[in-house]
């Protein structure tokens, strides 16, 4: 009998949050696309937290939302609980939380994905790649069959050669209850890849009656409920969580117990993520503390477990039970599910273009994890834009890539593929220097266009957001020619506690009328235009540098001037343009002038111009 071959436009390795936004996005560009991976039944299965969003990462699911994708119509089904977070703070890094029920969650995920007719579930685990004339042609399984396509996603999150710790026991697997994947890291090796071992933990779910929910602070959910689709659902504002802290007597059993950390043992190597600590590190890293804030959060809307978020650990399950029971409400809890570290393979992301293609392989596309970021909204990002470009390439078309000004898409691309990292990537608002440009609250404004052009939304979506953002633009127009006590009315509503409601009632309602989220953006516009104004100007000042675009073929050792280390990170890098050179680490200023310099005197010979290395957007 021969191999069984079956044929598609794009296989996506993965069935978590970047494999899910891949093949989603590709099967709307027209591919037809294999979803592979181990269990069908576990597509859109949250490991870790039961949430989506948090500063930083908001404004990520905000800008999948706009592209067409699914997590945050997902958490939006499955939500319970919803908050705004940073509400005091200015709309640059306000964000939206949502606590979902975490089976409700997996089940819009595979709803929403599966039906769609282009993406089709396969059950198996990914070995190895089919290579012809230097590129991709198809992914290979562990019972032999060949998935012929020319265009490939390995989105593997924490299973390329998972192992979980418990202690100082440990087992493969790639999370828990599931098997790894054995055999891929090994695949990429061979193609000249560098892996890297990072790790993640989660906390302990305890059993939701055994908590004394007295001794904790009640967080109850706003209302009216937030939502990344505009649309909440129907349980959004259904169960509070809360919250308590840890005791010195937990920080004392922690101390007395190090040993049997698998990390502080020396068992494991793997690097975690420096913002998202375990229980043990925090309390050897902050040993001046006496406390630290803990959250609980409710599984879902019958749940029989909490998750105690803030607890991740490594420790053996005998000595959780001890240091759960040092919390406040929690002296008789019980442990439902022992909390876990967990240890993978993740490729070294410069590995990687801008538009999330492998350097070594023609066709292959990595996203999520396995490049090295941490948490779902990073992975979803990455995962949508990898689904993009292969579908393009399957289509015969030039890959995308977006701006570093555009989108919090676009600096985290930019991040990983630039500077690389040397723990798992987590995004932040600080990381953004056009926070306030590129708020959640308009992605729409900022990415459908660009979902349109790509073939992820049917124009009337581009239509829609046009509209809107007319609306508004007519109702600050009509502001700034009305006066109230004597100034123009948009004047008056930039002063402190006036409102736009309070507008209104001075001047009268446009002529159009608005909806809840134009208005909100009609007061934001007004009270923030000066800000505004000031990252334009800067947004204009990197548009210069990014369109001095350089050579693909360019010869770093030839270009005079440049330092040592300068040669060496472009060389690596291969950057785009002059904006992402002057980004690299070790590229300092001096550096860049070297470059522009070179380009001005190349392009004057007549050896090159700037169209001729023109990157796609359409």
């Amino acid at each position: 009998m021969g191999v069984s071959r079956e044929t598609f436009d794009v296989v996506v390795v993965g069935g978590g949050h970047a494999g899910v936004e891949a093949a989603y996005a590709a099967a709307r560009m027209g591919a037809r696309v294999a979803l592979l991976t181990l269990d069908p039944g576990r597509v859109g299965a949250m490991p870790c937290n039961p949430a989506v969003g948090g500063p930083g990462k908001s404004q990520l699911v905000h800008e999948v939302q706009a592209l067409g994708g699914l997590i945050g119509r997902a958490a939006d089904r499955a939500a319970i609980h919803t908050r705004v977070l940073n509400r005091s703070k200015g709309p640059a890094v306000q964000s939206l939380r949502v606590q979902v029920d975490r089976d409700l969650y997996a089940l819009a995920v595979q709803e929403l994905l599966f039906a769609h007719p282009g993406v089709v579930p396969v059950r198996g685990e990914a070995v190895g790649f089919r290579i012809e004339n230097g590129a991709l042609a198809g992914v290979e399984t562990a019972d032999g069959r060949v998935l012929l396509a020319p265009a490939a996603v390995v989105a593997a999150g924490t299973f390329l050669a998972g192992r979980v710790w418990y202690g100082l026991r440990s087992r493969p697997a790639g999370r828990q209850g599931e098997p790894p994947a054995r055999w891929l890291s090994r695949a990429l090796r061979a193609l000249g890849h560098r892996l890297m071992r990072f790790k993640t933990g989660t906390p302990p779910r305890i059993r939701a009656d055994t908590v004394d929910y007295r001794a904790l602070v009640e967080v109850p959910a706003e209302r009216p409920p937030e939502s990344f689709s505009g649309r909440p659902g129907p349980h959004a504002a259904a169960r509070p969580t809360w919250r308590t802290h840890t005791t010195p007597r937990t920080h004392r059993l922690i101390r007395e117990n190090l040993g049997f950390s698998p990390l502080y043992a020396g068992r494991v190597r793997a690097v975690g993520p420096r913002y998202c600590p375990s229980i043990e590190d925090k309390v050897v890293r902050f040993a001046d503390r006496e406390r630290h804030l803990l959250f609980v959060e409710p599984d879902g809307l019958a749940t029989s477990e909490v998750y105690l978020q803030g607890f991740s650990s490594s420790l053996p399950p005998e000595l959780q039970e001890a240091m759960v029971r040092t919390l406040p409400g929690f002296e008789r809890a019980a442990i439902q599910r022992y909390a876990y570290a967990v240890e993978y393979d993740a490729v070294d992301p410069t590995e990687v273009d801008w538009g999330l293609a492998s350097r070594r392989l023609p066709g292959l596309f990595l996203a999520g994890q396995v490049l090295g970021t941490s948490g779902y909204e990073e992975a979803a990002a990455l995962g949508l834009l990898a689904g993009v470009n292969a579908a393009r390439r399957a289509a015969g078309k030039a890959p995308v890539a977006l701006p570093r000004a555009s989108s919090y898409l676009a600096v985290m691309v930019d991040d990983l593929v630039g500077k690389g990292v040397d723990e798992p990537y987590r995004m932040m608002t600080s990381r953004v220097e056009l926070r306030l440009l590129v708020r959640g609250d308009n992605a729409d404004e900022r990415l459908v266009p660009l979902g349109v052009a790509w073939g992820l939304l049917p124009p009337s979506e581009g239509e829609r957001v046009a509209a809107k953002y007319a609306r508004i633009g007519r109702e600050l127009d009509r502001l700034a020619g009305l006066r109230v006590d004597g100034v123009p009315a948009l004047l008056y509503l930039r002063r402190p506690g006036t409102g736009y409601d309070e507008v209104l009632a001075r001047v009268g309602p446009p002529s159009e009328p608005l909806d809840r989220e134009e208005r909100r953006q009609v007061e934001l516009r007004a009270k923030y235009a000066g800000y505004i104004e000031r990252q334009e100007r800067l947004r204009r000042r990197l548009a210069e540098l990014e369109r001095h675009p350089l050579p693909g073929g360019i010869d770093y050792r030839r270009v005079p001037s440049l330092s040592s280390e300068a040669r060496e990170r472009l060389a690596r890098a291969r950057p785009r343009t002059l904006a992402e050179a002057a980004r690299l680490p070790g590229v300092r200023d001096a550096d860049v002038t070297a470059l522009l310099v070179y380009l001005t005197k190349r392009e004057g010979r007549g050896g090159w111009s700037p169209a001729s290395r023109a990157t796609s957007s359409s």
